[in-house]
């Protein structure tokens, strides 16, 4: 099995600290690391988010994840700080602005999930 066809499972990848909806360089403790971005599955992605704290920052969002997931997004505003050994899952919105209140994804919109390692 190549890289790219690699199953990832809930075991393999312990160290997931947050769901989030963005990933920045300011949640880096430090500029100097190595990030990995691996494209992951919708299924994929609902395996990683058991136990998973939430860094959903706003409601609309969460509310569009947690339809997606088929799992409660709880919104939460909090600052990411990842080390070296962190991973956290990044839903990637893909579409026209969310409208207010929504909770399902708009036509044409997606959600690309990744899984993004800090080393």
């Amino acid at each position: 099995m190549s890289n790219s066809q690699s199953v990832f499972t809930r075991e393999r990848f312990i160290m997931i600290k947050f769901l989030c909806n963005a990933f920045s360089l300011n949640m880096l403790n430090s500029l100097t690391s190595t990030i990995r971005v691996d494209e992951l599955t919708l299924g994929q992605a609902q395996v990683m988010t058991v136990d998973v704290d939430s860094a959903v920052g706003h409601a609309d969002t969460a509310a569009v994840f947690g339809n997606v997931l088929c799992t409660p997004v709880p919104m939460a505003r909090v600052t990411v700080q990842l080390v070296p050994g962190d991973q956290i899952l990044v839903g990637q919105y893909v579409g026209p602005r969310l409208p207010e209140g929504a909770s399902i994804l708009p036509e044409g919109a997606s959600i690309k999930w990744a899984l993004v390692s800090i080393s």
